[in-house]
């Protein structure tokens, strides 16, 4: 059985870039080339899934990533990995757990790069599509509420940005120029919340009547019976609410990414290619 690259979190918003790019660059590498891709899923029956599995060079796991243990990690030759965890409170604790596999399993002389990008594009304009869907339905109006400040320029990126450069790293024959590096990702350009709301207008033909800037409101959301905060800590979960912070302070401009992403896979897509791409879901 050939060595192999997993991908924790294949089925996600950066891990299913990251499955699909990384393929076709390994096999222009010197001693990748026969290196298999494995994706871990919850469930081989999900869309996402079926769609991977269909890449070639790619096989799609059935297994919990918290759950994978020393042995696991050398039956299946893994000698390089994505981690894209979920982001409850938990993630450290389960993220340490699965180093600790890995030691376990003979891993030395670690080697890694953490990816840092700063506001997730479908995320931070999400309520700007759900407001022209609305519209456009029915005629009418409700507020539209962005986690956008009004005047600070953000360069939201998209998360398959991030995963096709993280599948361009992963698929490096030598890494070493690339530990312990810390990377931050933006988008192409940046954007205002004022010019989301023009970016609005233009798709529903009307001026928006009502903004709220700044609004995390949909954080207390998090915390609704059944929902994956409700068994958290209310505090934790509501510290959500400062993580824009810096970017209403207009520290995470386009010009703040990192000088290794733009060499080796600069962003491409625009605020306005994302908000199209959400319509047309």
């Amino acid at each position: 059985m050939a060595p192999s690259i997993l991908i924790i979190g294949a089925t996600g918003n950066t891990g299913r870039s990251v499955t699909e790019t990384l393929p076709e660059p390994l096999k222009a590498t010197k001693s990748l080339s026969d290196h298999r891709v494995i994706g871990l899923t919850r469930s081989l029956d999900s869309p996402v899934s079926k769609q991977l599995a269909k890449v070639p060079g790619v096989e799609m796991v059935e297994q919990n990533w918290v759950e994978i243990t020393a042995d696991w990690l050398r039956e299946h030759e893994v000698v390089r990995a994505f981690i894209a965890s979920h982001n409850a409170p938990n993630q450290f604790a389960e993220e340490s757990t699965f180093h600790l596999a890995a030691l376990k399993a003979g891993v030395n002389n670690l080697q890694w790069t953490s990816l840092q990008p700063n506001v997730f594009s479908p995320l931070y304009l999400f309520t700007a599509a759900e407001f022209i869907r609305q519209y456009r339905k029915t005629g009418t109006q409700d507020t539209l509420k962005l986690m956008a400040a009004k005047d600070a320029p953000v360069g939201i990126v998209d998360p398959d940005e991030v995963g096709r450069f993280a599948a361009l790293l992963l698929s490096q024959d030598d890494t070493t120029v690339h530990n312990k590096a810390k990377y931050v990702l933006n988008g192409l350009e940046d954007v205002t919340g004022a010019q989301i709301v023009n970016m609005v207008e233009q798709h529903t033909g009307t001026k928006v009547q009502h903004v709220s800037y700044e609004d995390m409101s949909f954080v207390d959301s998090f915390l609704d019976a059944g929902s994956l905060g409700a068994q958290q800590s209310t505090n934790v979960i509501l510290s959500i609410k400062y993580a824009p912070v810096t970017a209403w302070e207009g520290k995470c401009m386009a010009a703040t990414t990192s000088k290794e992403v733009l060499e080796l896979a600069a962003p491409k897509r625009t605020p306005v290619d994302v908000l199209r791409d959400l319509l047309e879901v």
